[in-house]
């Protein structure tokens, strides 16, 4: 029996095509248990749907509530009807299987739209600000194609229904972009083929250490594999597109560690599958630093940081599906001398955009009354969300004056302007998690995550229960302290070369 290609099959791919082979075919006793933030997540999805639908002002076509086939049945009539909105249809073709939230008419067919709890597009970010997000294209392509085939197609742009309220249309046929100029509908295309394989078993998968593991319910197991492999994942940054190219020379960390790189890439020394012997020497540099025993961190160059009386250590924490900034974190310390540290903490009691602007406006005073100092924090989100909080409360502070505030001469981003560039550390990846941890630093919490501060901020909101409240901050606290350890580490490492 030929298995159906779904929407959340390739949701899925998207992020990890071993993942679909595992759900397919491995046993189910291997998977960890669904964490409290996956659940938040299904709860929210569900219930924001539901309160969309609620609100909808025009009449639609409700399936929702019917049986699979009842469904498919009642969704080809209601389409041959015209009827202008369907809402929870199912549609089939070939061995597609499509679910979209939304069937709207569009002349004499209909495009596909799906309601999302979070931003219709990529905006985490200031390097993809805008982007369509992948994982969703293929799955409103998927709708696109059951509908073209089925003859009830009114083109190639489909939509999202997004957490701000807003129609976000995918032009599936438009290039991607300058660097990626393969449209989403080829690249739907690619994960459809894919998707093929992996359902008919014809093309194995593998397991690949990334960000998205962390919230993965076979995360344990497909650790266990890749380390009795000496996967080539589990270097830091090197990724699956990386080791896949890398697989031809090396079967793992320990080869690439011992490798004669410059013999490999012959007399030019350009590299080999793709890859310059910079970013080849680097990967081995840190394949070197995880098969030796006991190594140590260490700088690759001087690092020359800023210098006051008073630092502080910033962290911010956030909750995208109700895309608001509900805590911001200080720990201050004076003259280098972890006695004198105090946590300082502006906490958004309710999860509305009033309390949202009254914490971020007392953090703001916080700061300027902090000056002069020099601030620390880890990775270019803090200075994101910053920027997107004055954009949105222009009366707590000027761009001016918060493009200030991360001006590099008092504020140092430790993960993107010393970490990144200037260390190399013998673990799996650059988290402050891992390397404070490495570093012997615990976090008071016995599930520490961004991840996990946000379900807290949910059952806080719902509850007010004080404890709650103290265990977000109390993790808000040690991240922030957190970056005091590894600032304090960094600037004794030895230097050395790779």
């Amino acid at each position: 029996m030929t298995r159906p290609i779904t929407a959340s099959m390739l949701y899925n791919l998207v992020h990890c095509p071993h993942r679909v082979a595992r759900d397919l075919f491995d046993d189910s006793v291997e998977r960890d248990p669904v964490s409290p933030f996956v659940e938040l997540l299904w709860e929210r999805g569900h219930a924001f749907e539901q309160e969309v639908i609620e609100g909808l002002e025009l009449p639609f076509t409700d399936l929702s509530g019917l049986a699979a086939a009842d469904r498919e049945r009642e969704t080809m009539a209601a389409m041959r009807h015209g009827e202008d909105l369907i809402y929870g249809g199912r549609i089939k073709a070939d061995d597609l299987l499509g679910v979209p939230d939304l069937l709207r008419r569009s002349g004499n067919g209909y495009i596909a739209g799906d309601i999302k709890s979070g931003a219709g597009v990529e905006g985490a970010s200031e390097d993809i600000d805008g982007r369509p997000k992948k994982h969703y294209a293929v799955q409103l392509a998927l709708y696109t194609d059951i509908l073209e085939k089925l003859g009830f197609s009114a083109g190639r742009r489909p939509f999202i229904w997004d957490v701000h309220g807003d129609e976000v249309e995918y032009d599936l046929n438009e290039p991607q972009g300058v660097r990626t100029p393969m449209p989403l509908w080829e690249y739907y295309q690619s994960c459809l083929a894919e998707a093929r394989k992996i359902t008919s078993r014809a093309e194995e998968t593998t397991p690949a250490r990334g960000s998205i593991c962390k919230l993965c319910h076979w995360r344990t197991t497909c650790l266990e594999r890749m380390v009795a492999s000496d996967d080539l994942t589990l270097i830091p940054e090197l990724g699956r597109a990386g080791r896949d190219s890398l697989k031809p020379y090396f079967g793992g960390i320990r080869d690439l560690a011992m490798a004669d790189l410059e013999g490999l890439a012959g007399n030019r020394g350009r590299g080999i599958a793709r890859m310059s012997m910079r970013t080849l020497a680097k990967y081995q540099a840190r394949a070197r630093l995880q098969v030796q025993r006991n190594a140590s961190p260490y700088l690759k160059e001087a690092i020359d940081l800023p210098r006051s009386h008073l630092e502080l250590f910033f962290d911010i924490e956030t909750d995208p599906m109700r895309d608001i900034c509900y805590l911001h974190g200080f720990v201050e310390r004076r003259g280098g001398d972890a006695g004198t540290e105090r946590y300082v903490a502006f906490f958004a009691e309710s999860a509305t955009k009033e309390d949202e602007e009254r914490a971020f406006a007392q953090a703001w005073e916080y700061v300027q009354a902090s000056r002069p100092c020099v601030v620390y924090y880890y990775s270019p989100y803090e200075r994101t969300f910053w920027r997107k909080l004055q954009a949105s409360y222009p009366q707590v502070a000027t761009e001016a004056e918060i493009e200030g505030f991360f001006d590099p001469k008092a504020a140092v981003d430790l993960y993107l302007h010393v970490v990144r560039p200037k260390t190399e550390w013998p673990t799996r990846d650059f988290s402050i998690k891992t390397l404070a941890a490495h570093l012997g630093f615990k976090w008071r919490d016995k599930d520490p995550s961004g991840a996990s501060s946000i379900e807290w901020y949910h059952r806080w909101v719902k509850k007010g229960d004080p404890a709650i409240r103290k265990r977000i901050l109390e993790y808000n606290e040690d991240d922030c302290t957190a970056m005091r350890v590894l600032l304090d580490a960094v600037r004794g490492l030895p230097i050395r070369s790779a």
